[in-house]
């Protein structure tokens, strides 16, 4: 097999893009833009203000967290 299987946060991408008819980019621009810069923070916010499950919201904000290490 020459797939390579996505771990992780990403793994979650393509449900998120499928459900919320959004790409990812533009989930990770709200992200970085947001005043908000704690990680249960912005995944509550996800969740309240643009409707994510707990799941999805917490797969974007790590992932977006997670470039600027």
């Amino acid at each position: 097999m020459t797939e390579k299987t996505v771990k992780g946060p990403a793994s979650y991408f393509p449900s998120i893009e499928r459900k919320y008819g959004r790409p990812i980019a533009e989930w990770q621009e709200l992200i970085r833009s947001s005043p908000l810069t704690q990680h249960m923070e912005l995944v509550g916010w996800l969740k309240s203000e643009r409707g994510l499950g707990h799941g999805h919201a917490n797969a974007l904000v790590a992932a977006t967290l997670a470039e600027g290490k």
